[in-house]
């Protein structure tokens, strides 16, 4: 009898990941071994139990989810992630693929999708919905990517901090960056963006579907 996929799920809400392991925990060959509510202790915990499958939300606070991943995949290459978003835009699914996830699912997807990503990202198989696959071909095609997708990754990081009424301050702290590289990324992302201050950025991400409002 093969053993079954250990799985460690990632997300800020409780409700959620009740739903999540339930769902999951109802297959004969998944198995839920440890929950995390932030990207920080989702990292910490990879590290404790190595799973074959990190199911992680890209929209927490702190560090968040796509800077999490980051890290845990370059420290741990062999780490296998499906990302999870509410989002419906396609800059998150991008830059989560960009950062090392194999997977890429919207919480508002069916069920069975979420079984089926687990599985193939534990095989090492990329793994996208038919939709959100269609509208990266599409944009790809037609050239039709959002503006924000013009950052860097890390621009991209303290974009969404910004955009979420944090402090360079904070920032700093979260990204455990100095506060004058979080200054410099600031400036950078005003002038790529053609905005003058944070509540214009706020606005671009409500937008782009980064949000939730």
């Amino acid at each position: 009898m093969k053993p079954r996929l250990r799985v460690i799920l990632v997300d800020d809400h409780a409700m959620v990941r009740m739903g999540f392991r339930m769902l999951l925990s109802s297959t004969s060959d998944i198995e839920i071994v440890g929950e995390a509510d932030s990207g920080e202790s989702g990292y910490q915990l990879y590290a404790e139990l190595l799973p074959d499958v990190v199911v992680m939300d890209l929209s927490m606070p702190g560090m968040g989810g796509i800077e999490a991943l980051r890290r845990l995949t370059s420290r741990y290459p062999e780490g296998r992630v499906l990302a999870l978003s509410a989002h419906e835009d396609t800059a998150h699914p991008r830059r989560a693929l960009k950062a090392g996830a194999l997977g890429y699912v919207s919480k508002r997807g069916a069920p069975e999708e979420l079984i089926d990503a687990v599985r193939s990202v534990a095989a090492g198989r990329i793994y996208l919905g038919a939709d959100l696959a269609r509208k990266l071909a599409v944009q790809d095609l037609h050239g039709g990517a959002s503006p924000v997708e013009q950052l860097s990754e890390r621009e991209f990081a303290v974009f969404l901090q910004l955009a979420h009424g944090q402090s360079v301050a904070q920032i700093a702290e979260t990204l455990h960056l100095s506060a004058n590289t979080i200054g410099t990324h600031l400036y950078n992302i005003k002038q790529k963006l053609g905005v003058g201050n944070q509540a214009e950025l706020t606005l671009i991400a409500v937008r782009n579907g980064l949000l939730d409002v």
